[in-house]
């Protein structure tokens, strides 16, 4: 096995730190810290690939030049969220939260967004909300998108992943960037896109670690 020498870890390291410039939360070698603590998870992007990490107290955005856009939120719950949950469950909670904020959301600055498909997950992450949104004009590679005529706007795609974890609802979302970057030579089915988000989403979910809640006794005091 080749072991990389220390001028290269130096120079990984370097670049890795140069994306914590302006950061709510921190980096530690290659791994994303939430300014809360809540999570933390593996840098799904490269500097030398134009990675670039933005965050806000309770989101973080991943990008690259690629084809790699990944947010993850972590959002506390109130006392009226932790009501929703403990009245509807969680399947029927994940449905009202997706669509009162993260569809709400979408719509608000995307004129068109819609829900392709959605599917309940009862065995991953203690139940999990899969869902397939097309949003025309909201891609994050507008700039590498090949020209169109002025009354095609390009649709993308995006998949989103809606858990619950430690008090927080947890919200991942992939752009498929190909569907609007590889223009005509684009020939994916509807299931080929859906089973490649899918596969992403699991991916970024198995670099994420979160925080372990408090022991009962911790929260007492």
């Amino acid at each position: 096995m080749v072991r990389p020498t220390l001028a290269v870890l130096f120079t990984l390291a370097t670049a890795f730190s140069a994306l914590a410039q302006g950061l709510t939360g921190r980096i530690e070698g290659k791994t994303y810290v939430s300014p809360t603590g809540v999570f933390r998870v593996v840098i799904p992007v490269l500097p030398e690939l134009g990675g670039e990490v933005t965050d806000t107290p309770n989101v973080v955005t991943f990008q690259d030049d690629f084809n790699v856009h990944v947010s993850i939120a972590a959002f506390p719950q109130d006392a009226t969220q932790r009501w929703e949950l403990s009245t509807r469950g969680v399947k029927d909670y994940l449905i009202y939260f997706f669509s009162n904020f993260v569809l709400a959301d979408f719509r608000q600055s995307f004129e068109g967004a819609q829900i392709e498909s959605a599917k309940f997950l009862p065995g991953q992450l203690d139940g999990a909300l899969l869902t397939y949104l097309l949003v025309p004009g909201g891609t994050m590679f507008a700039d590498r998108v090949p020209r169109l005529t002025a009354d095609r706007i390009p649709v993308a795609k995006r998949g989103n992943l809606l858990f619950v974890r430690n008090g927080h609802i947890i919200v991942i979302s992939i752009e498929l960037a190909e569907r609007v970057i590889e223009g005509r030579s684009y020939a994916k089915t509807t299931a080929e896109e859906d089973e490649i988000l899918r596969n992403r989403l699991n991916d970024i979910v198995g670099k994420i670690t979160f925080a372990k809640p408090p022991s009962a006794e911790a929260a007492k005091k």
